[in-house]
């Protein structure tokens, strides 16, 4: 089942079970993707397109945790990790750090990169071949750790 029709299915699940915060954090997921595809028009709007959609959203509400954090709002905080939760059970299984050493050595081997300056080549080959697994950010901290060495 696509992202689109499981959230579907689940606000009207949320609606009938009274579950606020889980009915909130799904709308605001449908809107999101509703503005992305609006902004694509006249191309449909892809499968990873709504992944890419919910992948930022997650991110939004990591950063807000953490600034929330900072500032001193714990009511905020749990707003935003109640929601957070919400969010991830839509995302792919994540890939292990180990596992995504591994897939950095094989991209950086297979295209012969030597220096930082060939971060953005491996990157984008690892995100592709990683099919949104993996955590961009432990990506980018991998990589810069073996071409740094």
């Amino acid at each position: 089942m696509e992202i689109r029709e499981k959230v579907a299915a689940d606000v009207k699940a949320a609606m009938i079970a009274k579950e606020s915060v889980k009915l909130g954090a799904l709308r605001m997921l449908q809107a999101a993707v509703k503005n992305r595809e609006i902004e694509m028009r006249p191309d449909p709007i892809t499968g990873d397109e709504v992944l890419g959609v919910l992948k930022k959203l997650v991110k939004q509400r990591k950063e807000s945790i953490d600034q929330f954090q900072q500032a001193g709002r714990q009511d905020l905080v749990d707003q935003e990790t109640a929601e957070l939760k919400v969010l991830e059970v839509y995302l792919p299984a994540q890939m292990s750090r180990e596992q995504i050493e591994t897939l950095v050595s094989e991209v950086i081997t297979a295209l012969n990169a030597k220096t930082v300056k060939d971060m953005g080549p491996v990157m984008k080959e690892v995100i592709a071949k990683s099919g949104g697994a993996a955590d961009n950010k432990i990506v980018s901290e991998v990589i810069k750790s073996k071409l740094s060495l």
